[in-house]
């Protein structure tokens, strides 16, 4: 017979503010097989818990009812409570009075009611509740970061520093991501190639990170601890074992004038390239689209001149699938399409450029050598004009959410401009200055009364050329007037959005995205870097845009979960999860379909001397997550689901039917 113990909690006012939580815990008396209940203001603290192991031992309860918070996020803690009293941990069934009761109804008679219907109902359940029990999963103690960007290196550094062995796949020819394309860095404007470099060649040099440039992630199967990943290295046509990186290729190819992507469109590189000077690994690439020997047949000059024979035009691209117990995902982010906002004139005027394409012009090691050139005429502009929320709180043409650095970069690059061009004036037109970090709002005040930059909050309206002049229109909301520049350059300062394929390589990962595409994480305060699937983390821009510091300390974060993982030899698995009743299964593969994690496949069924009788479904417990979607399927009932049989939810619905 069991004996059921009832706990409510106040949940300091979040409950008790619509909820009379004594009344629920009295009227939980006269349930059956209640045996205990109490209300306490927080059922979750260490007071509260020791209130629940002292009840199970002096009235020898053998599973308990939590009555507070969303299981999502205290179900473990209450686990564990139970586990240190004695009981088993999956003996535990929690009533959502928050979320379910008191944060979606006044302070009702019926919200009452309610709150003691939903207590009814999980003792019910409790009472056909069944002891579970974990399993063991080994741990494959090698880390796969995805993404070279600083988010991947910073990972990568650290997974590497606390001895496991990491690979970094980077599609790129060279890690170093979109920080590698910057100027300074904001608020201190320190040199970002002096932060980043050092970084990129210590994840070189270091023996437990392979670097794989060039590469794609192209399968994940497995589950945390054992992931199956196929990884497609694209053919460089150059053997970097013999390659020194003398670039000499690079003088002699005939194929040049193509656009840089590293540039931003504003330079122009050749068929065989390394994206910049300070590439990792420093071994160039050829463009097989652009190279004349792979269209026409002929050419070969960077064959004939390399010194080492390291140009290898017969290389083919190189599929492996290893395995690997955690992935980080450092996948980054992609700048708005600024040509979907016509009204700036991107595309019909030079003279209308990316924040990103400015950031290149300011670069010593940018297309201008530092110099900042209008693209028209080489001329050096006196009038700058910059427009923010490019693509951000824009519902119309691109997004609703904030990109959260445009301001910052903004400021960043008109103080810079002062400082190149003496003589200069930058004028910004903005929404709203959101500078949320250490620093950003003195660096604000930095651009505007050290720098000058006028700064007018207002959208603009209309841009047209006069002249080699370009005529911006718009109005300041704040003087509650038109305004009317002539500028010689304007900088659209473009949004953030989630790489293109980001929902594809979610797919790939059996994770999920948000409407927009950015990655979703389990839990958006406790579990930041973490995904529903486990073993699987986030660092940086893929989740949502962040800046330099930000994606720095969610890198850290994201290894740290690695290195947990990876200091056991073993991991416990979750015990809640489907299983298959292989006598009564048709192998229809209506299971397989609907799975969302691919937990589920058809199988053979053989008998004590191996002969195939059957095809049935099996689940691989490793990987699935006990979201049900099979049980609910299943037309002959052979899908279950530990923890939620049909008797225990039957249960529920008869005790509230009472």
């Amino acid at each position: 017979m069991a004996r059921i113990g009832v706990f409510v909690c106040h949940c300091g006012t979040n409950i008790a503010k619509s909820v009379d939580v004594e009344r629920v815990a009295e009227a939980a008396k006269s349930f059956p097989h209640v045996k205990f209940a109490v209300d306490y203001k927080y059922m979750c603290s260490e007071p509260g818990q020791n209130i629940i192991k002292e009840a199970v031992k002096e009235h020898k309860l053998d599973r308990i009812v939590v009555a507070s918070c969303s299981p999502r996020l205290h179900e473990p803690t209450f686990q564990k409570c139970a586990e240190s009293a004695g009981l088993n941990p999956y003996m535990v069934e929690m009533a959502n009075l928050r979320e379910q009761c008191s944060w979606v109804h006044d302070k009702t008679e019926e919200t009452t009611e309610k709150a003691i219907d939903l207590v009814k109902m999980a003792v019910a359940k409790v009472a056909k509740d069944a002891p579970l029990t974990r399993g063991e999963i080994p741990v494959t103690k090698r880390a796969l970061v995805i993404g070279g960007g600083i988010a991947g290196i910073e990972a990568a550094l650290t997974i590497a520093d606390c001895g496991y062995e990491v690979v970094l796949v980077e599609r790129t020819p060279s890690i170093g991501g979109h920080m590698a394309m910057y100027d300074k860095t904001f608020p201190t404007l320190d040199c970002s190639a002096c932060i980043l470099t050092p970084k990129m060649v210590d994840c070189a040099a270091d023996p437990r990170i392979e670097l794989r440039t060039y590469s794609e992630v192209e399968k994940v199967e497995g589950f945390v601890g054992n992931f199956d990943v196929t990884i497609r290295q694209r053919a460089k046509s150059v053997d970097k074992t013999k390659c020194t990186g003398c670039g000499a290729c690079l003088e002699k190819c005939p194929s040049k004038g193509i656009p840089s992507e590293f540039d931003a469109g504003m330079g122009t590189r050749c068929s065989i390239y390394r994206p910049f000077p300070q590439a990792v690994p420093n071994v160039p690439v050829i463009d097989r689209e652009t190279c004349k020997m792979f269209k026409e047949g002929k050419c070969g000059v960077c064959s004939k001149i390399c010194p080492t024979g390291a140009i290898d035009y017969t290389q083919e691209d190189v599929v492996t699938t290893e395995k690997f117990g955690a992935i980080v995902v450092a996948t980054g982010f992609d700048l708005w399409d600024h040509k979907l906002c016509g009204e700036y004139g991107y595309g019909r005027y030079p003279d209308v450029i990316t924040s990103l394409q400015y950031e290149r012009l300011m670069n010593a090691s940018g297309p201008t050598g530092g110099k900042i050139k209008r693209p028209s005429d080489g001329k050096e502009p006196k009038n700058i004009v910059f427009i923010c929320c490019v693509g951000s709180r824009d519902a119309e043409h691109g997004f609703t959410y904030c990109s959260k650095v445009c301001c910052m970069y903004i400021a960043k690059q008109a103080i810079l401009t002062k400082d190149k061009i003496h003589d200069s004036e930058s004028h910004v037109f903005y929404m709203d200055i959101r500078s949320n970090g250490k620093g950003y709002e003195e660096f604000i005040g930095m651009a505007t009364c050290n720098c000058g930059t006028n700064y007018m909050r207002g959208r603009v309206s209309k841009l047209y050329p006069k002249g080699d002049k370009i005529v911006v229109k718009g109005n300041d909301t704040l003087i509650g007037k038109p305004v009317e520049i002539e500028a010689d350059l304007v900088v659209l300062a473009t949004g953030m959005q989630p790489v293109h394929d980001s929902v594809d390589l979610a797919r790939k990962l059996g994770v999920s995205t948000d409407k927009y595409g950015w990655l979703t994480e389990a839990h958006p305060k406790l579990k930041p870097v973490s995904m529903l699937t486990d073993g699987i983390y986030l660092a940086g821009a893929c989740r949502y845009p962040a800046d330099i510091p930000d994606t720095v300390a969610q890198a850290a974060g994201a290894a740290g979960k690695v290195a947990g993982l990876f200091a056991k030899d073993s991991i416990k698995s979750e015990p809640m999860i489907a299983y298959i009743d292989q006598n009564s299964c048709a192998a229809c593969g209506l299971c397989v379909s609907v799975c969302p994690f691919g937990a589920i496949e058809i199988e053979d069924v053989k008998d004590k001397r191996g002969n195939v009788i059957k095809q049935a479904a099996r689940v691989n417990e490793g990987v699935c997550k006990g979201c049900g979607t099979c049980a609910a399927s299943c037309r002959s009932l052979s899908a279950r689901l530990r923890g939620f049989e049909g008797s225990q939810i039957l249960n529920e619905i008869e005790a509230l039917a009472e």
